[in-house]
């Protein structure tokens, strides 16, 4: 038999936990940018979800809803039945975007019977912006640089000639686009050893990224973690690749390997909950890119 607590609303939970009705942020966890456990990991992140009963659906229309910051700065937000939306931290779930408010919101609206935070990569993508970029700053762009230094594209296979030529096309027109752009040569390996790269290109990244808006950063660090790639993030970023053409360039290798050896049911499960989160961190750089 199901607990009975399983069975009422959030909203009912909550109030009666004597918590704000507000805090629908429980839902998703306590996962922040940079922590290394197994919530670092989107697929842990989401078996572990798969675990807790899933909530019911409790309210009955979804809004954007309008205010202001500290600084007078127009902010959008996400209402439920009126009331904000709040992440695990507690803090407003609020966007300077209403491009991305909208999107928020559809993923709310399309939530049915349950609450599944599994199919709402970009409510748990702002979740996180909004609770740990600030604070994780330092961290984030410490490790887009180490990224950066030994990016898998600087790694390419020696053989079989297809698939050199395969990644050719791919990445060379990503490594010279950030070589023109950060002002630096990367040097490519020729084998498994590790190879030390000038740290020109990784002091004008992080001229470059660190100064930016928290949910540019966090977009990019999550589509670097997701790609392995801190130069496939850049070439997103800078406009130099659309998402699908900077995720195919992430995907050769294990694309190369489906080929010789097919598909894996549950590789493939992993690989499209992969890319609905990659979307969701294009459509963050999609909205400020305007």
């Amino acid at each position: 038999m199901a607990d009975k607590d399983t069975e009422r609303s959030v909203e009912q939970q909550t109030r009666e936990a004597g918590k704000p009705r507000e805090t629908y942020g429980a839902l998703f966890g306590d996962f922040r940018p940079g922590q290394k456990d197994s919530s670092d990991n989107p697929m842990m992140r989401s078996k572990e979800a798969a675990k807790r009963p899933l909530p019911k659906r409790f309210y009955k229309d979804v809004a954007v809803g309008e205010e202001a910051d500290d600084a007078g700065n127009l902010l959008y937000s996400v209402l439920l039945d009126g009331r904000k939306v709040k992440s695990p931290a507690k803090k407003t779930v609020a966007v300077p975007n209403r491009m991305l408010a909208e999107a928020l919101v559809a993923e709310w609206a399309a939530q049915e019977t349950e609450i599944n935070p599994a199919t709402m990569p970009l409510s748990r993508l702002v979740n996180s912006i909004r609770d740990g970029v600030e604070e994780a700053r330092p961290a984030l762009i410490d490790e887009i640089v180490a990224y950066l230094n030994n990016d898998f594209l600087c790694y390419p296979a020696t053989h079989p000639e297809r698939l050199v030529q395969r990644q050719k096309d791919h990445w060379h027109p990503v490594l010279n686009r950030a070589e023109n752009a950060l002002g630096g040569r990367f040097v490519q390996a020729s084998g498994i050893l590790a190879v030390e790269q000038s740290p020109v290109m990784g002091a004008r990244l992080r001229a470059l990224w660190g100064d930016l808006d928290i949910f540019q950063l966090g977009a990019v660090h999550s589509i670097m973690t997701l790609t392995g790639s801190a130069l496939l993030a850049f070439a997103l970023w800078d406009g130099f690749l659309d998402a699908d053409a900077a995720w195919n360039a992430a995907m050769v290798d294990e694309d190369w390997n489906i080929e010789l050896w097919g598909e894996d049911e549950e590789a493939t499960k992993r690989r499209a909950f992969r890319r609905a989160e990659y979307d969701a961190a294009v459509l963050v750089i999609q909205a400020f890119r305007g």
